[in-house]
């Protein structure tokens, strides 16, 4: 293979590249893309054609005008593709954690962390109601399945709610979506 100054050159056995910088008979110095200068056999390099043509290689089809008109052309701006079915997420959330609701659960017992639990999620319910919110979800966690239970029976009480699982994907067996019907006539 015969070789030339300035040819982009790959060292066998070696994972280095380089541009040729002198040739003195069968050794070649290469300055690596590192900068180092580094002294080989001729047998030891393979020409880098992928790279040996750069300069004709990138602009052969197109002015230098061209590609700076391109770059200076303002982007068209993506629009956030939004599924379907993410379109109708809960506008609300309601964490019923006890330890998201007190400082500090120590001293209360079961039934006070169940009425407090409970009374929060009749009110966040009665203002989402208030300010037209359609979509809740509560999340209670799994548990046991009490505090599931005791919302279930106070979403029931309501003539315009409907109670689901919320999604698994986002929330697993912890929560409960409610929808809150907004157009209901009383008699």
């Amino acid at each position: 293979m015969t070789f030339k100054v300035d040819d982009f050159v790959l060292v066998l056995d070696e994972n280095l590249s380089g541009r040729i910088q002198k040739i003195i008979g069968n050794t070649i110095s290469i300055e690596t893309t590192d900068g180092f200068l580094l002294d080989f056999e001729a047998g030891e390099l393979v020409k880098d054609t992928s790279k040996s043509d750069f300069k004709t290689g990138l602009f052969s089809h197109k002015s230098i005008s061209s590609v700076l008109d391109e770059k200076e052309k303002p982007a068209r701006r993506k629009s956030i593709k939004v599924r379907p079915k993410d379109r109708f997420e809960p506008t609300m959330e309601v964490d019923l954690h006890i330890n998201q609701l007190v400082k500090s659960p120590r001293g209360m017992s079961n039934h006070d962390m169940l009425t407090t639990q409970l009374d929060t999620a009749r009110q966040k319910l009665d203002w989402a109601i208030s300010k037209r919110i359609q979509k809740i979800v509560f999340i209670h966690g799994v548990g046991e399945g009490v505090l599931k239970m005791e919302l279930e029976y106070l979403f029931g009480r309501y003539d315009n709610v409907k109670y689901y699982d919320a999604n698994y994907q986002k929330y697993g067996l912890g929560a409960t979506e409610v929808y809150v019907y907004q157009n209901v006539r009383s008699n």
